[in-house]
């Protein structure tokens, strides 16, 4: 198994970690987030700073509203960091804070029109893996439920020499049917959705955006980012 995650990493530029986390843990985690969104909304909803908002911003304004101590060590624990250094073959040098990320509910229709795909870091050499970005589920994410989206495979189209990579951004901003047009260039959309405790370890190479949590849930989800040495 260790070595399928290891080549299915290095082909795809992720792994998903099925119940990497006890369910019991982020449940936990899950009730404090409850707690800290019903204060900062004073019982009333989403507060209307983030009702007001762009789709995307959303994100952003709602899970800085939130604090939770503790949250990083409940995450990032040791059996998570010995994963992110078997992956990269070298142990990380700088690890940054949890992050949340919550989207509110109802945000509109499930699409992949109009995302923001993006790279965090620019790898320096192309080839080189800069980090693997962790991504973690506090509570269960359904399809459509404002997962993160990312491409995989698409760490590898900017290796390519033959001008994929410029296809790549074309298609992204111009494609009807982006999945059929993806798959000429062997990249495929995954969605992070799961169970309460899955987590995803990403190529930071990887294209990969927010979506729109069309669910009548808050999305859960929080994320840090493992720099490994130029």
């Amino acid at each position: 198994m260790k070595t399928a995650q290891a080549d299915c990493f290095a082909d795809q530029g992720y792994v998903r970690l099925e119940g990497f986390h006890p369910r019991g843990r982020m449940m936990a985690v899950r009730q404090k987030l409850l707690d800290e969104l019903k204060r900062v909304s004073e019982g009333k909803g989403m507060p209307a700073s983030v009702r007001g908002l762009p789709v995307f911003q959303q994100i952003g304004k709602l899970s800085s509203l939130v604090r939770l101590p503790g949250l990083h060590e409940s995450l990032v624990t040791q059996a998570l960091l010995a994963e992110v250094t078997r992956l990269a073959g070298r142990v990380p040098k700088i690890v940054q804070d949890v992050e949340l990320l919550l989207s509110p509910p109802r945000q509109g229709a499930s699409t992949l029109q109009g995302l923001n795909w993006h790279v965090d870091v620019a790898a320096k050499p192309p080839g080189r893996l800069p980090g693997i970005q962790a991504f973690f589920l506090i509570d269960d994410v359904a399809g459509g439920g404002g997962g993160t989206l990312a491409l995989a495979g698409s760490h590898r189209v900017d290796m390519q020499p033959d001008g994929s990579s410029s296809r790549l951004r074309r298609i992204l901003r111009t494609a009807e049917d982006l999945k059929r047009e993806l798959d000429g260039l062997k990249v495929r959309v995954v969605e992070m959705s799961g169970r309460a405790g899955d987590v995803f370890l990403m190529d930071m190479r990887l294209l990969h955006t927010p979506s729109v949590n069309s669910t009548q849930h808050v999305r859960m989800m929080a994320t840090s980012r493992c720099f490994l040495d130029p």
